[in-house]
């Protein structure tokens, strides 16, 4: 009779609707086979297969998942892996995803960024599921509107860099310094540092005059992902190694294409040993004020208004293909910044972490397990001060319930939780199951003055003193750290706040009708 009381209790009823909506936000999934799509590269074989990249707010109902490619299953990352490396260059091949199927043409690169299906609703940030992260300051003073300008253009050039797991926010220090916080998936540091270290000015120059620059402005096609404009043409083994050539086509703009006619008109001519005639300067190009490349201008291009330019440069490495990755991977960065232009600002890298996925895991798995001893412990204490199972058995109970509201609430608002977040979810714990010992230590109370409602407005105006000094102490956390403690403030204050508000009303009720005489 006193269960069914229970459930009768509208505070009760409060966290059972907490409890179910939880639940549904977080939507555990049993199956995870094969793996999710997660970007596509524009002009890639998987682009013009027809596959349409997921959202990055992935969530279980709605990401596509491939699961057969040709007619081998896919169970995981590392069957996707070994039957893409398996097909051969220039040949047909099938994907086959829990929508639809398609037809793709297998090249160096399909264009698919691809990731494990996830087993929830939650979302792992960067400390929990690999990647880097970069807090960079700018050389010289700017605004908040320099600064919100400056995180655009790095955003782009992130994106077009094909870096998609991204996030790029303002973020200020106690002394309102200026940082922009960049997390990211999927670069190396080297990489990121190239990237967002150094602004990546590109000029051409004929002598010393100035015919384009990397932008909008001059610039207003870059051929990218497209084998018959772009990739490495040609490798020949160097003294030290390998030494490979890259070589793509851009579109200038026609005020650039004036630049090249105006300065070249005048260039005399020269006789090749080969008989043919070419201007007497060299086209040479310039990233970050170091030339990179030098090209021979033809004779026909004399004082001509082109629009059509070959860009091209080297890779070298010990091997063939290690000089064929790195020709491939100088090619990306100045396709990059002919696209994206020079950042506006000198920037420098204040601090830079590098995150293994597997230290990750490792983080996630020995947490819960030292949570869940150390709640277990913390119960068993309890039925040792109170001698009632009763007690015991619904700290832990209720317990477990703030931590899936608390997730809950993580994954209705997608939110990523990292290692901040989880230490924040802990200390939430830690704080709930101090206030149900205090609601406990007064409801078990034998005093006779006092009534069971008497008892509980004081234990609930001690919790609220706590409450109230708890939140007072996270607010300065919003700011310290330039922001990244954030996570850690912000957790614990929605984690107190489920606790204040839902579940120890809920623990107080159901103790009151529990121990009832």
């Amino acid at each position: 009779m006193r269960i069914k009381k229970i459930f009768k209790k509208w505070r009760v009823i409060i966290l059972l609707l907490f409890i179910l909506f939880s639940l549904m936000a977080i939507n555990p999934q049993l199956d995870t086979k094969g793996v999710i799509i997660k970007a596509v590269n524009a002009n890639s074989s998987a682009y013009n297969a027809g596959i349409i990249s997921s959202s990055q707010n992935i969530v279980p109902t709605k990401y596509e998942k491939i699961l057969y490619i040709d007619s081998s299953q896919i169970k995981n990352l590392e069957d996707y892996t070994k039957k893409i490396i398996s097909i051969p260059d220039n040949t047909t091949f099938h994907i086959k995803t829990n929508k639809q199927e398609y037809v793709l043409i297998k090249t160096k690169d399909i264009g698919l960024t691809v990731a494990p299906v996830p087993s929830s609703n939650i979302r792992k940030g960067l400390d929990l599921a690999g990647g880097t992260r970069v807090l960079v300051q700018a050389k010289e003073k700017v605004t908040d509107q320099q600064r919100d300008d400056l995180i655009a253009t790095m955003e782009n050039r992130l994106n077009v860099y094909g870096l998609t797991d991204l996030k790029v926010k303002p973020v200020n220090g106690l002394l309102n310094e200026k940082y922009i916080s960049i997390e990211l998936a999927g670069a190396t540091e080297e990489e990121v540092r190239d990237l967002i270290s150094k602004q990546g000015s590109f000029e051409a120059k004929i002598g010393n005059e100035t015919v384009f620059m990397g932008g909008k402005d001059d610039i207003m096609h870059v051929c990218r992902n497209d084998g018959s404009c772009s990739g490495v043409t040609e490798c020949n083994t160097a003294q030290d190694g390998e030494y490979c050539k890259f070589e793509f086509a851009i579109t200038l703009s026609d005020k650039a294409a004036k630049r090249h006619a105006e300065i070249t008109k005048d260039i005399p001519l020269n006789s090749t040993t080969e008989g043919y005639e070419i201007l007497s300067k060299t086209i040479d190009f310039y990233v970050d004020n170091v030339q990179v490349d030098s090209l021979n201008i033809m004779a026909d291009l004399k004082g001509k208004e082109t629009t059509q330019i070959a860009i091209s440069g080297p890779g070298t490495g010990k091997t063939r293909d290690e000089a064929i990755n790195t020709a491939l991977k100088n090619m990306n960065k100045l396709q990059t910044i002919l696209i994206t232009g020079s950042l506006p600002y000198s920037l420098e890298i204040v601090k830079l972490d590098t995150i293994s996925p597997t230290l990750g895991k490792t983080f996630i798995n020995s947490t819960f397990l030292i949570a869940f001893i150390g709640t277990l412990l913390a119960g068993i204490i309890v039925f040792i001060r109170y001698k009632e199972i009763k007690i015991s058995i619904m700290m832990l109970i209720i317990t477990a319930s703030e931590a899936l509201i608390l997730l809950g609430v993580a994954a209705f608002l997608r939110y990523n939780l990292d290692l901040a977040a989880i230490a924040a979810i802990i200390a939430s714990i830690g704080t709930g199951f101090d206030d149900q010992i205090v609601l406990a230590d007064e409801i078990t109370k034998q005093e006779k003055f006092y009534s069971w409602k008497d008892r509980i407005k004081r234990a609930f105006f001690i919790i609220f003193a706590a409450y109230a000094t708890v939140v007072a102490a996270m607010i300065p956390l919003f700011w310290a750290g330039a922001g990244l403690l954030v996570g850690f403030a912000l957790v614990t204050m929605v984690g107190v706040s489920i606790g204040v508000f839902i579940t120890r009303p809920a623990f107080a009720a159901i103790l009151e009708e529990l121990l009832e005489k």
